[in-house]
């Protein structure tokens, strides 16, 4: 097996270390830069609280950004960091504000628009690139980690995922303490995000050792900590565990990327609006079931055992008891798909990265799937 592994990003986890963001700025001699941030922290104060935090590095904010972040939301963050004459920027947030902040401080000096390099059509360049400290408010997406930033083409009607090195960030403050607020429902909608990161990270067919191990930290910490963190979102210990959870897990898929669950996810957030980690467990059993049942070798079923489970069964009905717990849809007619729409899911579910799955899938078996799920 070959196999690469690069994660440059300086990471520094635990609470009250978002207190040290002026210190980080300083060390490495950033003078000015912006903050971009979902919307609701320029209304809580955060915003405001992050920007004392800087020591006044931090000279303007960027919120303008959609749940689905869009090439059009990177252009115009483009435009300020511009504007502003950045030599840096803070991603304060969840994956949006941290996949549109790569995307638009890895061009900032360039003169093009995100479009082109989404596309395909041009290639990122290092000489283009200000640094990036993200600093992630939910235990979820792990964008912090990634080289990766999903963004959609409107105007194209295109999601899809922008994969580069120069996305990586260059620091991450990961402090639990930021996550405190975050509501119930997003907090399962985010930790089972987590979970479909690390089991799919584990299958794909591109798995690797580094990538296999601590996707299967990440998983046994779901699997113990996000029940407990949904009934006592004030539980510090329980949030600090998921915060791990969602960086090991953003390690694990890094290299390997997502398979099933996620291609599956996107036509149900785009078409159906359903959050990005629900619409990920929406299916996620039923490849975990799959999965385990065709495989070979009985990677996942040793997967899972580690993970405290007698067999994939077990686990897989784990998870649905889970999504029940939580508040999950688990069944197409509560997402409001009728029956002569699936034909037209399964086909739109056929995302590229349904090609790493370890069973090959086709639109009649994706719709064989979501009919067992009606």
């Amino acid at each position: 097996m070959n196999w690469d592994f690069l994660l440059p990003v300086k990471l520094y986890f635990g609470s009250g270390r978002i207190n040290e963001l002026s210190d980080i700025i300083e060390q490495r001699g950033f003078k000015r830069g912006v903050l971009v941030c979902d919307g609701i922290f320029r209304e809580n104060g955060l915003a405001d609280e992050i920007i004392k935090k800087s020591g006044g590095k931090l000279t303007a904010v960027f919120s303008d950004i959609t749940p689905n972040p869009t090439t059009e939301n990177v252009n115009n963050c483009v435009k300020v960091l511009r504007e502003e004459n950045a030599e840096f920027a803070v991603a304060l947030g969840g994956g949006s504000s941290m996949d549109c902040a790569k995307a638009a401080c890895a061009i900032k000096n360039s003169t093009d628009l995100i479009d082109d390099y989404h596309a395909g059509l041009k290639k990122l360049n290092s000489a283009d690139k200000i640094p990036l400290i993200a600093v992630p408010t939910t235990a979820g997406t792990g964008s912090e980690v990634t080289f990766v930033s999903v963004l959609t083409n409107e105007q194209k009607g295109l999601k899809a995922p922008l994969g580069n090195p120069l996305l990586y960030a260059e620091a991450a403050i990961i402090d639990p303490v930021l996550t405190l607020s975050v509501p119930p429902r997003v907090t399962a909608s985010t930790g089972l995000d987590v979970l479909s990161h690390a089991l799919e990270g584990y299958w794909s067919i591109f798995h690797q050792p580094i990538c296999d191990a601590v996707s299967l930290s990440a998983a046994r910490t779901v699997f113990e900590y996000l029940p407990v963190v949904y009934e006592n979102p004030s539980d510090l210990n329980a949030r600090e565990k998921m915060c791990e959870a969602s960086l090991l897990a953003g390690i694990g898929f890094s290299y390997p990327k997502t398979t099933g669950s996620h291609a599956c996810s996107f036509p149900l957030t785009n078409i159906y609006h359903v959050p990005h980690g629900e619409a990920c467990a929406f299916t996620l059993d039923y490849f975990l079931r799959l999965n385990a049942r065709e495989e070979k070798d009985g990677r996942i079923d040793r997967f899972v055992k580690d993970c405290g489970f007698e067999n994939a069964e077990r686990a897989a009905d784990r998870i649905y008891e889970m999504k029940k717990a939580f508040g999950m849809r688990c069944t197409l007619s509560q997402i409001g798909v009728k029956d002569e729409d699936i034909r037209e899911l399964s086909e739109k579910s056929m995302h590229p990265n349904m090609l790493n799955n370890p069973v090959k899938m086709t639109v009649d078996s994706v719709e064989e799937m979501y009919r067992s799920l009606k």
